[in-house]
């Protein structure tokens, strides 16, 4: 009986081994982040390696108020331009997520949800390792507070 529980657990133990590499790939390369009604992100940093070709950011609304009055969106661009961009982005308005439109200087962008709802952007990596980032949300007054610094690690 003993044998036959040691032969199990060691089989159990091998295969979640063998799996591991799978999974942790591919959580290397999709990033979560959310957003509430007090707004703030739930992260300030978010890091992944340069060996992902691609990243997805996944952003979730936790909070309950609509986009109108309380929207949130993540925004990837290099750190000396985020400021520019997030003012500019308030002229834009909200049916163009508060985003200055065909703006080289975003890298990347979900559109603007609210409250219960949950949006993504897939980008490429391709020379962002070792560049100064950030993200921020882009509804007027929130890019002050959320904010954080975006690592693409290099190898």
């Amino acid at each position: 009986m003993r044998t036959s529980w040691m032969l199990l657990a060691a089989t159990a133990f091998t295969a979640a081994l063998a799996a591991s590499p799978t999974f942790a790939a591919d959580d290397e390369c999709t990033l979560t982040i959310e957003g509430n009604d007090q707004m703030q992100f739930n992260k300030e940093e978010m890091t992944v390696p340069a060996s992902c070709d691609t990243v997805t950011v996944e952003l979730k609304h936790t909070g309950e108020m609509d986009k109108q009055v309380m929207g949130h969106n993540w925004v990837l661009t290099k750190t000396d331009d985020y400021q520019a961009v997030a003012q500019e982005g308030t002229q834009a308005g909200l049916e163009n997520d508060y985003l200055p439109q065909d703006d080289d200087r975003i890298i990347a962008h979900t559109k603007m949800i609210g409250g219960g709802e949950t949006t993504s952007v897939e980008f490429s990596t391709d020379d962002l390792a070792g560049e100064d980032l950030t993200f921020f949300c882009s509804f007027p007054g929130h890019s002050g507070v959320m904010n954080g610094k975006f690592i693409v690690e290099q190898e």
